[in-house]
């Protein structure tokens, strides 16, 4: 088991006026968790000092973010967008920015500024290594990319667990997970139930013609547009189950999932005895994400609350794996193991870029997936090397099966 659930000594604890600062990196601070996130540290100041800023390629956000927040240094991924950046006379900010580029740039960024949390929100498989090297400097982070875990999951926490770093999990149903579990031993845990809201197609037949505006259209969160795709499929409720059996040390037979379509319960954890313990809030990510970047206090939010009253119903029942096979090839991908989660992961990236750029019809995501998954040779204990051969066969693969 990481150190998930304790803990961690490398952050300070708040006094009664928010005086004590904790230093913050921010990964992918210009997408939709990064933006959140910086929400929570603008209604929290001045609790938080920002010492680390990153984005793809999102320069124009990246520069607004630095001038309001006063961050030092950035990491922009993309080459070309990095000149952009360094011409945008950022000394009219007063004072001078570190700009590192590329992975590597995430990997400097986690490692030479003095944030003491770093808020791990990088969409895709680029988050994996500048995960492990948060883990090694002995960071806390705050873990809102699903990726890393999922493709990398044994090794991930096997590096927390040698370096004694901690993880805070972020995604609502893991956040939710971990305050079940506040107090509990984990002995004592029969199985944790992830809830889904079903997407925008849960009781809908005939996927094959949806479009790319009706996918992205989710009911009820506001999200990035991979996530929502993976929410639309079901995928995203499998790579969780995955994330669920590596955060919390559970068997994947005990990581279970259940169809919620309002999105109130997050997630639920049973106990040996029956007794069921659940955490309910309105389905806003800032609420996770402001409890894993104050953990362990919790502070006073100016977000609307939970009125259960106005919720009137709270609903539950089983995925329909026939006509959601995405969740059932992830599920099975995690019992697996070794690097059939890896192949999943990059298989689905692969097929949600092409549908996103309208080359696949809908119904072709979770085909493609099968297809990669079918010709793998899982690999146990994968070591960092054969986890990012393994990611490159699948995407050679998959691609391979996307119409030109």
């Amino acid at each position: 088991m990481t150190r998930v659930a304790e803990q961690p000594s490398a952050l300070k604890t708040f006094d009664r006026e928010g005086k004590s600062q904790r230093s913050v990196v921010i990964l992918g601070s210009t997408g939709s968790i990064g933006v959140n996130a910086l929400e929570v540290v603008r209604a929290l100041a001045p609790r938080f000092r920002v010492v680390g800023l990153s984005t793809d390629r999102n320069v124009n956000r990246l520069a607004e973010q630095v001038r309001e927040f006063s961050a030092p240094a950035v990491a922009v991924l993309d080459q070309e967008a990095a000149h952009r950046f360094r011409g945008l006379g950022l000394q009219a900010y007063g004072r001078p920015v570190e700009v590192y580029t590329g992975v590597e740039g995430l990997i400097r960024l986690v490692r030479e500024t003095e944030g003491e949390l770093v808020l791990s929100g990088v969409v895709g498989a680029g988050g994996l290594k500048p995960l492990l090297a948060a883990l090694k400097g002995r960071k806390v982070v705050a873990l809102a990319n699903k990726e890393p875990l999922v493709m990398a999951g044994e090794l991930v926490i096997q590096e927390a667990r040698r370096h004694g770093a901690t993880i805070i999990p972020v995604d609502s149903e893991h956040s939710a997970i971990f305050q079940c579990l506040q107090g509990a031993r984990r002995d004592t845990i029969r199985r944790v139930i992830l809830t889904a809201s079903g997407g925008p197609f849960y009781r809908r037949s005939h996927l094959e013609q949806i479009t790319v505006q009706e996918a992205l259209a989710h009911p009820t969160w506001k999200m990035g547009k991979k996530i929502t795709i993976d929410s639309a499929t079901l995928m995203n409720k499998g790579f969780e189950a995955i994330e669920a059996h590596h955060l919390f040390g559970l068997p994947m037979e005990s990581v279970e999932v259940l169809i919620h379509p309002q999105s109130i319960v997050h997630s639920l954890v049973e106990f040996i005895d029956g007794a069921v313990l659940a955490q309910l809030s309105r389905p806003d990510m800032r609420l996770p994400i402001q409890y894993a970047l104050t953990y362990p206090d919790r502070v006073e939010t100016t977000l609307p609350a939970l009125r259960l009253e106005e919720a009137k119903a709270l609903t539950f029942e089983a995925p329909d794996f026939r006509q959601f096979p995405c969740l059932q090839l992830a599920l099975e991908a995690g019992r697996v193991g070794g690097t059939s989660p890896t192949v999943l992961n990059a298989a689905n990236e692969v097929a949600v870029a092409a549908f996103l750029a309208e080359r696949i019809p809908f119904t072709q995501i979770a085909h493609i997936v099968a297809r990669v998954l079918g010709r793998h040779v899982p690999r146990p204990h994968p070591t960092l090397e054969e986890i990012l051969e393994a990611d490159r066969e699948a995407r050679d693969a998959a691609q391979a099966l996307v119409p030109c």
